[in-house]
């Protein structure tokens, strides 16, 4: 059982985690005007590797079942990495082409994607609480993108693709063995998305030419920052319960609409409300469902 000061600390790390990571994405958008997105997504994975491996490393359980390197389910690893390619070409594009906070608030819609993802894959019964959930997370979704309105461009589908990819991610995460190393299974999807990205960078147009320092430095910082949020976001997660966790993801909805306001002057509070607000809703529903169903 997990100690206050445990749980707390563990808090604040998976907060400074959403912290880097909309730091990442606030690079990601000042890039975009010189980078493709298979572009920085590349750049992203490769200099995501080496935190990978110090995971890895670090790995209780990858140590006590010998190091192996070599897993019986390295197919599904390896299509994890494509997803993960998949996932972050759609959002990366999307920070090029709308509003910071907006672009990131609907890929928080990831929770009801996954909901919808465990029928199919895990076989998981999915009771009324949840799909009202659902229903209210998409009506969020629905507010925001403002179908059928000026507003609304064929752009606009990129965030709720990245998300629908990320729940993937999440869900197929469940389908390995329990003696299976989450820390190699992030190893090998780091190595594989990084093959994928450079694959789509060369069918897209190939490289840029990185033409001057300042290019240079904010491609380490936008590797290191996502690579950081990484480490920590798995050293929160072994400090204690997912369940005490997902609610404080959030705030990531209100970190980016400040990095949005403070880097980019850019205010789209019809992100936010109501349909920042009815996403949060229907995801601390769907954790509040399964905390209680775990305590049953």
């Amino acid at each position: 059982m997990e100690t206050p000061n445990r749980t707390g600390l563990a808090i604040i790390l998976s907060l400074l985690a959403l912290v880097l990571f909309d730091a990442m994405g606030l690079i990601i958008k000042l890039l975009s005007t010189e980078f493709s997105a298979a572009e920085l997504s590349t750049w992203r994975n490769l200099f995501g590797i080496l935190p990978a491996f110090l995971v890895l490393y670090a790995s209780k359980t990858w140590r006590e079942n010998g190091k192996k390197i070599i897993i019986k389910q390295w197919k599904l690893a390896l299509l994890r990495g494509v997803i993960a390619s998949l996932a972050q070409l759609c959002f990366y594009w999307s920070l090029g082409l709308m509003a910071f906070a907006t672009a990131s608030t609907i890929t928080y819609s990831g929770a009801l994607f996954a909901t919808a993802f465990a029928i199919p894959i895990l076989g998981e019964r999915v009771g009324i609480v949840r799909w009202l959930a659902v229903i209210i997370g998409f009506l969020g979704v629905v507010f925001i993108l403002q179908p059928g309105s000026d507003a609304f461009t064929h752009y606009s589908i990129l965030p709720l693709a990245a998300a629908a990819f990320y729940a993937l991610l999440t869900i197929t995460a469940k389908l390995f063995d329990s003696q299976v190393s989450s820390a190699l299974v992030n190893v090998y999807a780091s190595l594989s998305s990084t093959v994928c990205a450079a694959i789509l960078t060369l069918f897209l147009g190939g490289f840029s030419p990185i033409s001057s320092l300042d290019e240079i430095f904010w491609i380490i910082m936008m590797g290191a920052f996502g690579g950081s949020a990484v480490l920590l976001y798995v050293v929160s997660y072994r400090m204690t319960e997912q369940s005490n966790l997902a609610p404080f993801s959030y705030f990531g909805i209100p970190i980016a609409f400040f990095f949005g306001w403070a880097f980019f002057d850019e205010t789209p509070w019809d992100a936010i409300f109501p349909g920042g607000i009815l996403i949060i809703s229907g995801g601390l529903l769907i954790f509040w469902r399964e905390r209680s169903f775990k305590r049953s």
